[in-house]
């Protein structure tokens, strides 16, 4: 591998409270540990996005797709509020439109008992809306399983990591393969 691959991970809760910031944290570690990638956090909570979407871009929604651009691919850790993702992501997606084709996007889900997976069927049409490839193994935490949102306590945390090296191991070869299709000839989706 000539040059590790630029992931950017949105952190998408910007609840008071939350426990994303917790599940973001372990994520990335896994991920730094992974090889092989160049990670950015991108914690919505830190950036003053607005609730309404002016005419022109503000500073924080240009540096925010800035971000996206730059990135090669994508993992988005989020909370699953009434069977959907909240309101701050959709928020934050929406900065961006030409700055997430062609490139892949996982998912770590987090809420209780169906452990954010309605969140994440949601998020992939609107990624299949942006021209994303979406990768197929995701890890979807159950609150009332992990302590904490600590991913690796409870039951379970063994398989919680299975399942972010199944999801590191396809977002690599996705996004290497198509950062190689979209130099050999751009997309135009």
């Amino acid at each position: 591998m000539d040059e590790e691959l630029r992931v950017a991970v949105l952190v998408a809760s910007t609840r008071e409270g939350r426990v994303g910031g917790e599940i973001g944290r372990w994520f990335v570690e896994r991920a730094a540990g992974h090889g092989g990638m160049a990670l950015d956090v991108l914690d919505l909570a830190t950036f003053a996005i607005p609730a309404r979407l002016p005419a022109e871009p503000t500073a924080a929604m240009a540096g925010f797709a800035k971000r996206i651009a730059a990135a090669e691919a994508f993992v988005v850790v989020t909370p699953e509020y009434n069977r959907s993702f909240p309101a701050s992501l959709k928020q934050a997606i929406d900065c961006a439109y030409e700055e997430w084709r062609a490139k892949p996007v996982g998912f770590v889900s987090y809420g209780y008992r169906a452990g954010g997976r309605y969140a994440v069927e949601h998020l992939r049409d609107v990624f299949t809306e942006l021209h994303t490839a979406t990768v197929r193994d995701s890890v979807c935490l159950d609150l009332l399983e992990h302590e904490c949102g600590d991913p690796g306590a409870g039951p379970h945390g063994e398989s919680a990591g299975h399942a972010a090296s199944a999801l590191l191991d396809e977002l690599l070869w996705w996004g290497l393969a198509l950062r190689d299709g979209r130099r050999a000839r751009p997309y135009r989706g």
